[in-house]
């Protein structure tokens, strides 16, 4: 039985050795599995010497297959021992340790540099068709927890020896930002220089900060080169030589710090990946796994994007599973270079009483990430937009992570105009829509009113929406609407602050302007006082509250010329008795005046066209009376509470009530006294009361 099992395994060991010998690494890789997964069983007695034969073949052929597959490339020339120029030392401590904020932008700048290695070779394609690695136009990274190292190989351009001490033996010499200076007239250079990533020659020295040792197997595109490798430790000095079985382009091995495993697990770099290079322009493998997305949608043409690529890329750079409701292609030379692709949620989740939301906007040079949801791009108020800004132009720092504030302040003005006016069309081209949107995003535009500069609040303002009296309840407008349908003469805007529409109709300051047929904003929100009172105007018209003591406006004063042309002929008698009957009513604001005390700063007779016996003016609005009775309420805790502010108060003489405590104050001044302060306590309540509540007060009279 032994003899059988025996030669059947030695069979199929011939079998899979004669494929193996053949080219193909798939072959080779299954023979190499295939001799370590052989079982072979045995006894201690006969076939034991045959057993280790096999077992001890099927090791040692695996270690030379995986030796030819990971470890192809093999010193053969003589070592050259070099010191780095440019006060190496010193520089390469900079770079190393103080350059870089977050050890893990090695990633990024080796992936860039192999970016720019492959955008070199495909452009010198262009004219000689000789130049070729053989291989695809990509990147792989491998990663061996075991070994403790991390590699990235590009096929690309590649170097000679000298190229190679020249662009790794002299810190800050960019071999990319040459191969762009040889550009200049080229066909096809405008292209490449979009692509081309690297400007400062640092890039490649951000591995000694995880790396005790980094070798780099490197040969040139060009017919007929050698390979080398460049090993260094980064103390100072590096080793060079003619080295063989090097692939043209370059391939970097590092050995990483034992402080820095984590980046010899495959999850961390695919995440640092998608971080940072998820659209660089050529294919990214780990381990051979394609992780990144390569295609940067903002680079394509509007037309060319489908809804459900604007889904994808939307869901990726927002970590949302919703849809866009709003989207923005915008592309633009001047001021900037600039590319971006913008989204407006559906919804937010600072509505449900959760956090702050962060800033949902990227920034990108040249596909490359610079400062993940930067809030540096766009104002806070703007939070809730998503997506992605590329900037060519942007002047980077050396570690390409900070930028100069001046040029960063002219984006964020571009930026911020521009989203706005992104916003304008499509309440234009969808007002339904866009109104849907001021519903639930609304707190943001009006925090943005109150937030921005005066240059940039009144574009900002254009995106309000409210209830006017002209309109039904749920339906809103701009402040352009009120305008266009102002009355011949108007000057003012006006508006009242009010929980809700009921109230707003019911109130004596409304009664008015309801009877001349001037339009009224309704400002349901509290936050909508301290819109109106940063925005103040709009254009030239004023922001005016319908409760204000004294509106100067020719459609309420010239309303009444009538009147007053019929005032010119009446009788003498009947002008001496309007002047006693003013006489009268200034008497009677002087005893409320006196009767009330404190509580008021003044009384005046009333000129407004109501129904109320009494309104107060100059008073505190809702939302300063909320947060004083918050804090208030907090003093009782403490000591005093907050003695409630005095107002101004007008009553109507002509009303029943006025009339009747006129006529009883006298007879009881104790009682007459407690009406006075209930009409002024009800006139001062947050919202006006309904007429029920006064004549109830009346029949107590």
């Amino acid at each position: 039985m032994l003899r059988s099992l025996t030669r059947t395994a030695l069979a199929a060991r011939s079998r899979i050795a004669a494929s193996a010998s053949s080219s193909c690494p798939v072959a080779r890789s299954y023979y190499s599995t295939a001799m370590r997964s052989t079982v072979i069983p045995t006894t201690k007695n006969a076939g034991s010497t045959l057993y280790s034969s096999i077992r001890s073949f099927a090791t040692e052929a695996s270690s030379a297959d995986q030796d030819q597959d990971q470890n192809q490339e093999k010193v053969i020339g003589e070592t050259t021992k070099k010191t780095f120029q440019a006060e190496t030392r010193k520089l390469l401590d900079i770079v190393t340790h103080s350059l870089y904020s977050e050890k893990e932008v090695f990633v990024r700048e080796l992936v860039s540099n192999a970016s720019d290695a492959l955008e070199k070779l495909r452009h010198s394609q262009l004219t000689d068709s000789k130049l070729d690695s053989g291989k695809p136009l990509e990147i792989h990274i491998s990663v061996d927890e075991a070994k403790n190292t991390f590699t990235i190989q590009d096929f690309g351009i590649g170097m000679t020896e000298e190229e190679a001490i020249s662009n790794l033996g002299t810190i800050a010499r960019s071999g990319s930002k040459a191969f762009l200076e040889n550009l200049e007239g080229e066909s096809g250079a405008a292209s490449t220089k979009d692509k081309i990533i690297g400007q400062f020659g640092v890039g490649f020295y951000s591995a000694f900060m995880v790396g005790s040792e980094i070798k780099v197997y490197t040969r040139s595109a060009q017919p007929g080169s050698k390979g080398y490798c460049w090993t260094s430790d980064g103390s100072g000095s590096y080793e060079i030589a003619e080295a063989e079985n090097v692939a043209v382009g370059t391939k970097i091995v590092i050995t990483l710090r034992d402080d820095c495993k984590d980046y010899a697990k495959e999850s961390v770099v695919e995440g640092i990946i998608k971080k940072y290079s998820n659209f660089v322009d050529y294919p990214v493998h780990i381990n051979n796994k394609k992780v990144n997305a390569v295609q940067p949608l903002w680079t394509k043409d509007k037309k060319d994007i489908t809804e459900d690529e604007h889904t994808e890329f939307y869901r990726y750079v927002a970590g949302a599973w919703d849809k866009p409701q709003f989207k923005l292609v915008y592309k633009t030379d001047s001021p900037l270079a600039i590319s971006s692709l913008l989204y407006v949620p559906e919804r937010h989740m600072e509505i449900l009483g959760m956090q702050r939301l962060e800033a949902g906007v990227s920034l990108y040079s040249r596909k490359v990430m610079i400062q993940a949801k930067s809030s540096a791009l766009l104002p806070e108020w703007l939070r809730f937009v998503k997506g992605v800004v590329d900037c060519e132009d942007l002047p980077l720092n050396v570690s390409r992570e900070l930028l100069q504030d001046q040029s960063l302040s002219k984006l964020r003005q571009v930026l911020t105009g521009r989203v706005i006016k992104w916003l304008e069309s499509e309440a234009k081209s969808d007002p339904k829509k866009y109104n849907h949107f001021f519903e639930e995003f609304g707190n943001f535009i009006k925090e943005g009113v109150c937030t921005e500069n005066e240059n940039m609040r009144p574009n900002v303002a254009k995106l309000l929406r409210y209830e006017s009296s002209k309109g039904v309840a749920g339906e809103v407008f701009s402040f352009k609407d009120y305008v266009d349908r102002m009355k011949e003469g108007q000057e003012n805007i006006y508006y009242s602050c009010v929980p809700k529409r009921q109230f707003a109709e019911e109130s004596p300051y409304y009664e008015e302007f309801k009877e001349k047929g001037i339009e009224v904003l309704f400002l349901y929100d509290t936050t909508d006082e301290f819109v109106v009172n940063n925005l103040r105007q709009v254009g030239q018209h004023k922001l005016v509250s319908i409760d204000s003591a004294d509106i100067q406006d020719r459609v309420l004063s010239t309303s009444d010329s009538k009147e007053n042309k019929d005032d010119s002929k009446n009788s003498e008698s009947d002008i001496l008795k309007k002047e006693e009957d003013k006489l009268e009513a200034d008497t009677i604001a002087d005893w409320f005046r006196q009767t009330l005390g404190m509580q008021v700063r003044k009384v005046e007779v009333s000129k407004r066209h109501m129904s109320h016996p009494a309104v107060v003016t100059e008073h505190d609005s809702p939302a300063v009376r909320k947060m004083m009775a918050m804090m208030s309420g907090a003093a009782k805790m403490g000591e005093d509470s907050m003695p409630p502010t005095p107002t101004n108060l007008e009553i109507n003489v002509n009303h029943p009530i006025i009339k009747k405590l006129w006529s009883i104050k006298n007879e009881d001044p104790a009682f007459a006294k407690q009406v006075a302060e209930q009409v002024e306590g009800l006139a001062s309540v947050d919202f006006d009361p309904p007429m029920i509540i006064w004549s109830e007060l009346f029949t107590t009279l």
